[in-house]
């Protein structure tokens, strides 16, 4: 499934499509799934919400909007998230038990923010005053990342709940699987560049500087590890066998009880997996969706073969077109391959490197050569938590199409399972 989506050059109309879009995820909720957390890592979807204002609020119409009045200044307290530059902030794992405001008001602060920088728009076209345009767009792309977040989340939500509740009807058109392919791109040993420089379009710091890097002889495999793959694994005792998993893998094993991917039930000897179009069997021709980088690199190791460093993930990904399944496709789940003329996997060529699931890669989460961090609450986004993370690529299907790139670096800890994580092969 691909999605073609126009880009939005005009900043007040991406700003008012932005906005609206987080609308329309909510549109399926009841007042009571704006509200719950089901974990520490997540948080309720009025939370994400109200948070994203809050950036716009306090990074954009306090200091460059005269006049401006918040609708409640407990709001920076309660919406910030982790600017420590800003202020204090309340409890991550209690952001559940924020009842007040109401969802009610929620929208009203959203609404109040929204006109608010719909007045910044036009002071800044009538009376010629330059915007703050940097950080608007960092606003967006901010509220893009919640975007996701609150698919996520919200499947993480919904799971929990015995009566398996639907999000959204399923969209998704399977069409011809055909062959699926299954070969491997040959990369030739060299000095490659990779990650961003200021300038070439939207970046985050994290991407920064654009830099050489050397990879050795390498193949990447030409689609991603499938459900029923995965299954070959489980079945020859993967979750059983230490010898495919690092120590502190086999140990979250044994602790966690894992015996396969977030998601997943054994119900009279068939798989069956949770998805926000409600509870089905597995579909052996999907890729493998919810997976931690501990299964991750076991399945690779099972498989005779490793993840790919973020680096040799780049090179390729850097050649191909930002199609895929994306958020925009209604689907919110990960497709499989399919024979319609850009997805085709009759030859082998390169399948899947955007959207469907956010590929795993080996690489540590930490700066590049040359990185400099930027200066007060920007430069707390992405660089204090460069330790102890791994990177994905790629974007998934909870991904805007208009927020990934090639040099875009996800990172999250190993154990993480609830994000659409998924697995691409190196050799």
């Amino acid at each position: 499934m691909t999605t073609e989506v126009s880009p939005i050059t005009d900043l007040a109309q991406r700003y008012h499509y932005v906005r609206a879009t987080s609308e329309k995820l909510c549109e399926p909720l009841e007042v009571e799934d704006y509200v719950v957390q089901s974990m520490a890592d997540t948080s309720p979807t009025k939370w994400h919400l109200a948070h994203v204002s809050w950036f716009f609020e306090t990074l954009v119409l306090k200091p460059h909007l005269p006049g401006y009045q918040p609708i409640d200044d407990r709001y920076a307290f309660l919406f910030n998230s982790y600017y420590n530059t800003l202020g204090k902030q309340f409890s991550r794992p209690d952001r559940g038990l924020i009842t007040r405001p109401t969802v009610a008001e929620v929208h009203d602060y959203r609404r109040h923010v929204d006109e608010s920088m719909e007045a910044l728009f036009e002071r800044g076209s009538s009376a010629g005053i330059e915007l703050p345009e940097v950080i608007i767009d960092i606003g967006l792309h901010h509220e893009q990342q919640h975007q996701e977040l609150i698919v996520t989340d919200l499947k993480h939500l919904l799971a929990q709940n015995p009566l398996k509740p639907v999000y959204r009807g399923d969209r998704g058109d399977r069409g011809d699987r055909g062959d699926r392919g299954g070969g491997w791109i040959g990369v030739a040993e060299g000095v490659y560049e990779i990650g961003s420089h200021y300038g070439d379009g939207f970046v985050y710091d994290n991407e920064t500087p654009r830099h050489k890097s050397y990879v050795y002889d390498f193949e990447l495999a030409d689609r991603l590890v499938t459900n029923g793959e995965f299954k070959a694994f489980m079945a020859d005792g993967g979750y059983e066998r230490p010898e495919f998993w690092l120590s502190s893998g086999w140990a979250t094993v044994q602790e966690r009880a894992w015996n396969a991917p977030l998601y997943w039930e054994e119900r009279d000897g068939e798989w069956s997996y949770f998805t926000l179009s409600g509870f089905r069997p597995v579909d052996d021709d999907e890729p493998v969706c919810h997976v931690s980088l501990y299964e991750a690199d076991a399945y690779a190791s099972w498989a005779g073969a490793r993840l790919p460093t973020e680096a040799e993930w780049e090179v390729v990904a850097a050649q191909q077109p930002i199609e895929g399944n994306f958020v925009e496709s209604g689907a919110f789940h990960p497709m499989p391959l399919t024979i319609d003329g850009r997805r085709s996997t009759v030859d082998v060529s390169p399948s899947q490197f955007f959207g469907d699931v956010w590929e795993w890669t080996s690489s540590a989460y930490t700066s590049y050569p040359g990185y400099e961090q930027p200066s007060g609450a920007l430069g707390e986004y992405n660089a204090k938590f460069m330790s102890g993370q791994n990177v994905l690529r790629g974007g998934s299907c909870a991904t805007p199409q208009s927020h990934i790139r090639a040099s875009y670096r996800n990172f999250f800890y190993a154990p993480d399972r609830w994000q659409f994580s998924g697995i691409r092969l190196a050799r």
